[in-house]
């Protein structure tokens, strides 16, 4: 499967980083646009094609991956649009916010809409450890099996509907910054316990990612998991105590419920 790539800011940058790790997808099978000549030349270093123009990139690809901002997503489908093969390709669109109804206006050629998904990734697809949910529209069963398959090698993915599209980006898309958020309170909590801030890091790095293997590997409740850390009257129920004080879960769940 050839794949186009429109956009290499930082989520189309990080999408083909993605693909440029995975064995399915043969680098010289990649095509990034970007109107950055500066952002192509990594790409271009690693076997990647690059281009300047949007409907060239389109024209080489199975795929057409449109990610750039909400705004100029109708600037791009405006420019590839006549050139699509509505028979043979498929497109993915990221960007939160855009709605399918406009994209069926927008793409409309005729009576006939290209195959298309509604997909949000997050950045940790550069390093094959996205969560991302993909939204098919007017996709028949195959080719939406295909299109999760292949961002299942590069994290987790799941199908899910567009009115979950929102949830989905706030607790995953939006959420990794959430995440990042606790580890760096935590490293400042190390730093003040004693630890250098490198050490810190490490030390809290590797304890996150402990704990989601740990999740991942027994299938367990996180509170199940926690029971077996909180010794009576030890310092774990004490801390935890303190931060629920400090409203920690209440916290998180505002914090989600802002992005809505």
């Amino acid at each position: 499967m050839k794949i186009a790539v429109i956009g290499a800011g930082a989520m189309g940058g990080s999408l083909a980083k993605g693909l440029i790790q995975i064995p399915s997808v043969p680098n010289s099978d990649i095509t990034v646009a970007d109107p950055s000549e500066e952002k192509l030349k990594t790409f271009a270093a690693q076997g990647v094609r690059t281009t300047t123009d949007n409907t060239v990139a389109a024209n080489a690809a199975d795929l057409v991956c449109i990610v750039v901002k909400p705004w100029i997503v109708r600037q791009v489908i405006e420019q590839i649009k006549d050139s699509l093969d509505y028979d043979r390709q498929q497109l993915i669109i990221v960007a939160a916010g855009v709605k399918s109804a406009d994209l069926n206006e927008w793409l409309k050629r005729g009576e006939s809409i290209i195959p298309y998904y509604l997909v949000i990734p997050n950045i940790a697809i550069a390093v094959l450890s996205s969560m991302t949910f993909i939204v098919p529209c007017g996709a028949s069963a195959a080719q939406t099996a295909g299109v999760k398959a292949l961002f299942e090698q590069m994290g987790g993915a799941l199908v899910t509907e567009e009115r979950l599209l929102a949830a989905g980006t706030t607790l995953a898309s939006c959420g990794i910054a959430y995440a990042m958020r606790y580890i760096r309170a935590s490293v400042e909590g190390g730093v003040e316990l004693g630890f250098r801030a490198a050490d810190a890091e490490h030390i809290v790095e590797q304890t996150v990612k402990g704990a989601v293997l740990l999740l991942q590997a027994t299938g367990d409740h996180p509170e199940a998991k926690i029971d077996e850390v909180t010794t009576p009257g030890g310092v774990t129920i004490r801390g935890l105590n303190e931060m629920e004080h400090a409203g920690f879960t209440s916290a998180v769940i505002r914090g989600l419920k802002a992005g809505l």
